[in-house]
């Protein structure tokens, strides 16, 4: 069964930073790239970052661009979401995602590829 769990979320204040975790389970982790997607009330969900099955081709979203970096530790099956600089805007349900991906390179940026999703975590920014 294959899990994957969220960690990290919370309160911030703007201009603070955040750290997600996502902790998969069974699944190979290394042949899957992985994604951290939001979701703000009323809005569609959102790409925000996606990282390849090594960690060495990455996406970012233009809003998010400079202010988060994505990771991956293939060891330990976690794909992490560094949040720095946030702001009110960025407040959402941030959900990660694994797309099964063994052989290719491309970051698929369309939340319906993705084949696996955790629960989600919250992330509120204050003003």
């Amino acid at each position: 069964q294959v899990q994957l769990v969220e960690s990290g979320g919370g309160l911030v204040q703007a201009g603070g930073s955040l750290r997600l975790s996502c902790a998969a389970s069974g699944l190979t982790f290394s042949r899957y790239a992985m994604g951290w997607f939001r979701q703000a009330p009323g809005k569609e969900r959102e790409v925000v970052a996606v990282i390849s099955r090594s960690g060495g081709n990455t996406y970012y979203a233009d809003s998010v661009k400079g202010r988060f970096a994505i990771s991956r530790d293939n060891a330990k099956n976690t794909v992490y979401l560094q949040m720095n600089s946030l702001t009110p805007e960025d407040t959402a349900v941030y959900s990660c995602a694994a797309d099964y991906n063994p052989y290719g390179t491309t970051l698929n940026l369309n939340p319906s590829d993705y084949d696996y999703w955790g629960q989600g975590t919250q992330v509120t920014v204050s003003s």
